[in-house]
């Protein structure tokens, strides 16, 4: 007698995924408004800066909480696919992952430059050394932030409302919030100050939604 293949079993996804676009919400958008209160919006010289010693912990703080939003945002990219299932299109669940996938990366670079702003700020304090470094940093770390990422940030916001609207799995208001936010974000984020917010707003509201679904659903089940 031949051997019995053993039944395949499938993964499901975790109930703890619902939760993850909450604590993403919750983790990335204090990590963005402590960057904004640690960075000047307007230039300071190297020296008014270094005797902001709050502001630079800050800013520590707010780098020590990036790699877990951006974690966490992974498991609600994956919460949504797996809340969207079978039906989802080839074509716009590659823009989907692409514009997630870049958006943490985009968030790690800034993470990682920000890190070494950080580092060469406590050098030249050490040294005694000032210079141009210190304006340089400061530009580049606010315009990953609030230019680069966010517009990954649109993609994603934009082809996830599109997906919710043609499948018919977000409520009205949902959809109307998602292309608002995703408009602002793709046009208006690097003249609107703290607008880039906007995106952890929608993931906290979107993760909400997951998870009243999800218990929704286990109920009826």
């Amino acid at each position: 007698m031949g051997s019995v293949e053993p039944p395949v079993k499938r993964l499901r996804t975790p109930r703890a995924a619902g939760v993850a676009g909450i604590l993403a919400a919750l983790l990335l958008g204090g990590a963005m408004v402590l960057v904004r209160l640690s960075i000047p919006e307007h230039p300071l010289d190297l020296t008014a800066y270094l005797a902001r010693t709050s502001s630079r912990q800050a800013l520590r703080v707010a780098l020590e909480l990036l790699p877990y939003g951006g974690i966490f945002f992974l498991w609600f990219t994956g919460a949504l696919r797996d809340f969207i299932g079978e039906r989802e299109d080839r074509f716009f669940a590659t823009v989907f992952l692409g514009a997630g996938l870049l958006y943490v990366a985009l968030l790690l670079v800034f993470g990682a430059t920000a890190r070494a702003y950080l580092d060469a700020i406590d050098a030249m304090k050490d040294t005694g050394r000032q210079g141009d470094f210190h304006h340089y940093g400061r530009y580049l770390t606010i315009s990953l932030l609030t230019e680069y990422a966010p517009r990954m940030a649109a993609v994603f916001t934009l082809i996830t409302t599109t997906i919710a609207a043609r499948l018919g799995l977000f409520p009205r208001w949902l959809l109307a919030l998602g292309y608002v936010v995703g408009a602002m974000l793709l046009l208006v984020v690097s003249t609107v100050t703290w607008s880039e917010l906007l995106f952890p707003v929608w993931v906290l509201v979107v993760g909400c939604f997951l998870l009243a679904s999800h218990r929704r659903r286990s109920a009826s089940a």
